[in-house]
């Protein structure tokens, strides 16, 4: 069967996401216990590493458009692939706590090269009626992604935490040459300063962009240490790439997300996904011992990710379409930049806090910005019908 353009878009899109987002970017926390373990890093040192992880991601996603205006949009995902290999392979080998640095910042930068130019990608090359399934089948490659993740973690439960950081460099070899296969070169995209300027740009993204930085400070949260409570707990070793691949299967109904977007509106759907990681985040941080809390905290924090992932690459086409990829970027931007706070924030207060009760009060943030979404949407549809959602 003959893919269509977006299919074929989709497929390399979903591979080289998955790889970036969900193995290259969350394996850090998966494997922050055996790490703890074999290089003996104090907490706070943990957190600042996670923390420059996503400073890694933010450099990726201003450098990108740089690229893209050079090069067109597919050569940021390569970059991208690049990145997210070498830095694998560098923290497969690292002994020391400045060589793990380098190698998971530069792992982590690979998101922020490879996600917002799909959009731009998508937008170009794929026919109108293609466009919302394709954005969708590409943020959802991130569960492919933690599927393969906790497949690694499963195998290394026995061996060493480094087999993970192994295997995210070979898949990340491979989707790289899938995308190279079957992703279309561009034509030199707009320089990101070009068209409407920054300002107002962010008054038509401001919800958005709001969303973002608290969507992505709470996914973080859950990420960097959910394999740490369990492995703080008492459940088997086997939980934590449980959980990873519970998160992975869960979070493909993301696929589903321009259809849900379109019947009840994007901030509303947003709305719903802070709820559903505030609740996630709560059974996590009150029942971890639990194996049935812990597997419904996974399943609905999979739907909850995915889904809040793919909203945004909706929300912020519809609201800009004429500049898509800017639109998602500057959205990315400000989410990274609570994605760089709140772990080092945790790591600051978990000593006198405590894991358990940081993850209730980062679930009462989600709820709250559900609630104000919430209020939003209701507002909006009032307003004008909710045609501006």
């Amino acid at each position: 069967m003959t893919l269509s353009a977006g299919g074929r878009i989709g497929l390399a899109g979903a591979a080289v996401v998955g790889v970036a987002f969900g193995m290259a970017r969350y394996a850090y926390g998966l494997t922050l216990p055996g790490i703890r373990e074999d290089l003996g890093l104090s907490e706070l040192l943990l957190s600042l590493i996670a923390s420059a992880t996503f400073a890694g991601y933010l450099a990726g996603l201003l450098l990108a458009g740089r690229i893209a205006a050079r090069q067109g949009s597919r050569a940021p995902t390569t970059v991208g692939g690049v990145c997210g290999a070498a830095g694998a392979v560098i923290v497969t080998l690292a002994q020391t706590p400045w060589l793990l640095a380098v190698g998971v910042v530069l792992a982590g930068s690979a998101g922020g090269w490879v996600w917002a130019p799909y959009s731009d990608i998508v937008t170009r090359s794929a026919p109108l009626r293609q466009q919302p399934r394709a954005l969708a089948i590409i943020t959802t490659g991130t569960s492919g992604g933690l599927v393969l993740l906790g497949a690694l973690a499963a195998l290394a439960v026995a061996g060493s935490w480094r087999l993970v950081w192994a295997g995210i460099a070979l898949a990340a070899v491979a989707a790289a040459l899938v995308n190279l296969r079957l992703v279309p070169r561009t034509r030199s995209a707009p320089h990101p300063e070009a068209g409407p300027g920054a300002s107002s740009l962010m008054a038509a993204l401001r919800v958005p962009a709001a969303y973002s930085v608290v969507y992505f400070a709470v996914i973080v949260i859950y990420f960097t240490y959910a394999a740490d409570v369990l492995d703080r707990g008492t459940l088997p070793a086997a939980a934590v790439p449980a959980l990873y691949a519970a998160i992975g299967l869960t979070g493909m109904v993301g696929v589903a997300t321009g259809a849900l977007a379109q019947r009840v509106g994007s901030s509303r759907v947003a709305a719903l996904c802070l709820a559903t990681v505030g609740a996630a985040l709560t059974l996590l941080g009150v029942a971890s011992d639990s194996p049935a809390a812990t597997a419904v905290s996974a399943c609905i924090f999979g739907m909850g990710y995915m889904t809040g992932s793919a909203v945004l690459a909706l929300w912020t086409a519809e609201l800009v379409p004429e500049r898509a990829g800017a639109a998602f970027t500057a959205c990315l931007v400000v989410g990274a930049l609570g994605s760089v706070v709140a772990p080092a924030l945790a790591g600051a207060v978990i000593p006198g806090l405590g894991l358990g009760p940081l993850l209730v009060v980062t679930a009462a943030v989600s709820l709250l910005g559900a609630v104000v979404l919430m209020l939003y949407g209701a507002s909006r549809g009032a307003a004008v019908g909710d045609t501006g959602s």
